[in-house]
C-alpha cells in the first residue's frame, strides 16, 4: 500500500469517527429536548427510519465486497465501502433503545373505526339486545304482580276503634294538683300507653237534684277553668288523642236527668251546650241514661244525635256519641244500640260471667254489629274500677280480654296498675316515681305489682296499634267451655293472633284442630309466665291454660 492510500484510510476512518460521535451526541440532545409527544413521535418515526436502514445496508453488503481481510470482488487487497446516501453502519447499544409504549388511538382514528359496518351492526345489536332483556323484565314483574294474591283493602275505621278509650272520671283524684293542669301533665305518659281517646268528666257545674242550677258550660271551680280545659284540649291534640266530654247532667244526683217532668228541660239545655262544647274543640260527648232520653223525648234525642254526631264545614272529623247502660245482657246491649243510635255503648256485659257466657255476648253482639259500634269495658264512674270488680291477680287478665277482642277496648284511670277503690269510688291515682330496687317489704311488692301491671298493660297496647290482625281483623271463635274460650283474629296475610282464657280454677287443656291452624304457635303474652313463657313454641293439639291464665299466641300466615 502507498502512502497516498495510507494517509487516505487514515483521514477516513477518523472522519467516519467524528461522524459516529457527532450522531451519539445528536441522539442523545434529541432525546433530551423534545416534549413527550414529540419524543414519542419520533421514536416511533426513527424506529421505522433504523428498520429501512438496516434493511437497506444488509442488501448493500451482500453487494459489496467486504473491507479488511477478505479478497475484493476485483482482486484489490483492500477495498472501502462508501456509505449509500450519507448514512453510515451505527451499532446501537442496547443501553441506548427506547421503550416505545401504545397511548391509543387519537380522537380522529376513533371516529374513523367507529364508523365501519363491523362497529355499527355490533352497536345495534347491543342496542337490540338491552331493550329486549329490559322489556322481558318489565313483562316478568307484570306477571309477578298479577300472579300474586292482591293485598285486601282495609276497612274504614273511626278513630275510636283504633285504641283504648281511657275514662278520668274524678279530676282531683287523678293528680296531685288536683285540677286540669295536672291532666296537662300526664299527656305524655297517656300517649306512651297508645291510648286514643281521653273521657273527661263530668266537669261542669252541676248541684244535685237541681236542674234550674245546671250550668253546662261552666267548669267546676274545683277542677280548673275554661282556659285549662283548653290546654288540655292543646296538648292532647298534638299527640294524637282525641278528648271526649262526659255532659251528663245529674252526675252528683239520682234518676236519669233528673225526673220525666224536667227531661225536656234538661234535654233543651243540653243542645245548646254541645254547641259550645263543640265549637272549643271537643272530640265526642258521653252521657249516661241515654235509653230513657231517647224513649222519652225521642225528637229532642234526634236533636242532641244530629248535634254531635253530624261534621261540620267548620270540622269535617266525625265526633262520637258514647252511650253508657247498666244493661248486662249482649240481646239489650244489640238492641240499645239499635235503638238510640249511640257510636258506643259501655255496659256491663262482661261482668255477667266467664267462659261460655262471655263467649256467647261477644260472638251475639260481633254477629249484629260492625267493629266501629262494639266497645268493652269492666266497670266505669258508677261500678267502680277494674280490679275492685276483678280482683287484683286478673288485672292484666281482663286487659288480655279488652285489647284483643274487636272493637273499643275503655279503662278508667288506674286500671292500666291495677288501682283498687278501697273505701272510696274514685281512689287517688298511684304515680310511682321511684325505683322498686330501692324500696323493700310490702311496698315493694306492691310497686313492682303496678309496674308489671302496667308493663303488661303498655306491651298489649303497642302490639294492637301496629298489627293488623288485632287492629282490623276478622273475630274466629274456635272453642268456648263452662270456664274457657280460645278465639283468633286473622287479617288478609298478616301473622295470626291466637287469645286463650281459662276463668276456672283448675288446668285447662284445650285441642285446637280447626282448619287453617299450624300444629305450633309463639306465645307473645301470658298472664302466667310460668306455665306459658313468652317466645316459647306450644302445641296446639294439647295446649294447657293454668288457672286464672289468659295468653296471646302467635303464627304466621300461610296461603291455602
Amino acid at each position: 500500500m502507498s502512502k497516498e492510500e495510507t494517509e487516505v484510510m487514515g483521514k477516513t476512518k477518523e472522519e467516519t469517527e467524528v461522524h459516529m460521535l457527532g450522531k451519539e451526541e445528536e441522539t442523545e440532545v434529541d432525546t433530551m429536548g423534545p416534549t413527550t409527544e414529540e419524543t414519542e413521535v419520533d421514536m416511533m418515526g426513527g424506529k421505522e427510519e433504523t428498520d429501512v436502514e438496516a434493511e437497506l445496508t444488509e442488501a448493500e453488503e451482500e453487494k459489496q465486497p467486504i473491507a479488511g481481510g477478505g479478497e475484493a470482488g476485483n482482486g484489490d487487497a483492500a477495498a472501502f465501502i462508501p456509505e449509500k446516501n450519507g448514512t453510515s453502519n451505527v451499532k446501537v447499544h442496547e443501553d441506548d433503545k427506547v421503550e416505545v409504549k401504545f397511548t391509543g388511538l387519537s380522537k380522529e382514528e376513533l371516529m374513523r373505526v367507529a364508523g365501519t359496518p363491523g362497529w355499527v351492526r355490533t352497536r345495534w345489536t347491543l342496542l337490540v339486545l338491552f331493550w329486549l332483556g329490559w322489556l322481558g323484565m318489565l313483562l316478568g314483574a307484570v306477571v309477578i304482580i298479577l300472579q300474586a294474591p292482591g293485598c285486601r283493602p282495609l276497612p274504614q275505621m273511626s278513630w275510636w276503634s283504633s285504641g283504648p278509650l281511657y275514662q278520668i272520671t274524678n279530676i282531683q283524684a287523678f293528680s296531685d294538683t288536683q285540677d286540669l293542669k295536672g291532666v296537662e301533665k300526664m299527656i305524655d305518659g297517656l300517649a306512651k300507653l297508645k291510648v286514643k281517646g281521653l273521657v273527661l268528666g263530668p266537669i261542669h257545674d252541676a248541684p244535685g237534684d237541681d236542674p234550674v242550677s245546671l250550668r253546662f258550660e261552666d267548669i267546676s271551680p274545683e277542677v280548673g277553668t275554661l282556659e285549662q280545659f283548653k290546654s288540655v284540649l292543646t296538648a292532647a291534640h298534638r299527640k294524637g288523642i282525641s278528648v271526649v266530654l262526659d255532659l251528663t247532667p245529674n252526675y252528683q244526683g239520682t234518676g236519669p236527668w233528673y225526673s220525666n217532668s224536667s227531661v225536656t228541660t234538661v234535654a233543651e239545655k243540653m243542645k245548646s251546650a254541645l254547641v259550645f262544647w263543640l265549637n272549643q274543640g271537643v272530640d265526642g260527648v258521653q252521657l249516661l241514661g241515654v235509653e230513657h232520653v231517647a224513649s222519652v223525648v225521642p225528637s229532642l234525642w234526634a236533636d242532641i244525635r244530629a248535634i254531635v254526631q253530624n261534621a261540620t264545614e267548620e270540622n269535617s272529623t266525625k265526633r262520637v256519641l258514647i252511650g253508657v247502660t247498666e244493661k248486662t245482657s249482649a240481646e239489650d246491649v244489640s238492641n240499645l244500640l239499635s235503638s238510640t243510635g249511640v257510636d258506643l255503648l259501655l255496659s256491663g256485659v262482661l261482668k255477667a260471667g266467664g267462659g261460655d257466657a262471655t263467649a256467647q255476648s261477644v260472638q251475639h253482639l260481633r254477629s249484629s254489629h260492625n267493629q266501629n259500634q262494639l266497645a268493652w269495658n269492666v266497670g266505669d264512674r258508677t261500678q267502680g274500677h277494674l280490679a275492685s270488680l276483678v280482683g287484683p291477680p286478673m288485672v292484666t287478665f281482663y286487659q288480655l280480654l279488652l285489647l284483643t277482642l274487636p272493637g273499643t277496648p275503655v279503662f278508667s284511670y288506674g286500671d292500666e296498675i291495677g288501682l283498687v277503690d278501697e273505701d272510696t269510688m274514685f281512689p287517688k291515682m298511684l304515680w310511682d316515681t321511684v325505683d322498686p330496687m330501692q324500696l323493700n317489704g310490702t311496698l315493694k311488692e306492691e310497686t313492682d305489682q303496678r309496674f308489671n301491671c302496667r308493663s303488661f298493660f303498655s306491651a298489649l297496647s303497642a302490639l294492637r296499634d301496629k298489627e293488623l290482625s288485632l287492629l282490623y281483623g276478622d273475630f274466629v271463635p274456635l272453642f268456648n267451655s263452662s270456664s274457657s274460650m280460645a278465639y283468633l283474629r286473622t287479617w288478609d296475610q298478616s301473622p295470626r293472633y291466637l287469645a286463650v282464657f281459662n276463668w276456672g280454677g283448675a288446668v285447662e287443656r284445650l285441642e285446637l284442630t280447626e282448619p287453617g291452624l299450624p300444629p305450633q304457635a309463639v306465645v307473645v303474652l301470658s298472664t302466667n309466665g310460668s306455665s306459658l313463657t313468652s317466645t316459647t313454641s306450644v302445641d296446639l293439639k294439647a295446649l294447657q291454660i293454668g288457672p286464672a291464665q289468659a295468653a296471646l299466641l302467635r303464627f304466621p300466615y300461610s296461603p291455602a
